[in-house]
């Protein structure tokens, strides 16, 4: 009976022709999910078998790359230059 109601009122919202297409996306994102709680429980089972992931954080550090601070104290000396 409950089924019956909740039937009813999705077609009086959503419409006889929209139903399908509400139905399809909901099936296609519960996949998603799926697929994507499979991968977490699959890199979480890795690390508890102390395997290493694809995610692993790179140590390597391009020369290119300018330290936080060093950009802070340059922006600082030429604000001080500019305010005199």
């Amino acid at each position: 009976m409950e089924l019956a109601l909740v039937l009813l009122i999705a077609v009086l919202l959503f419409g006889a022709n929209k139903i399908p297409k509400l139905a399809r996306s909901t099936g296609q994102a519960m996949g998603e999910f799926q697929r994507g709680r499979e991968e977490i429980e699959d890199e979480l089972e890795d690390v508890r078998n102390g395997g290493s992931t694809d995610t692993d954080v790179e140590t390597d550090v391009d020369s290119d790359t300018v330290d936080a601070d060093t950009v802070d104290s340059d922006v600082e000396t030429a604000t001080s230059k500019n305010s005199n």
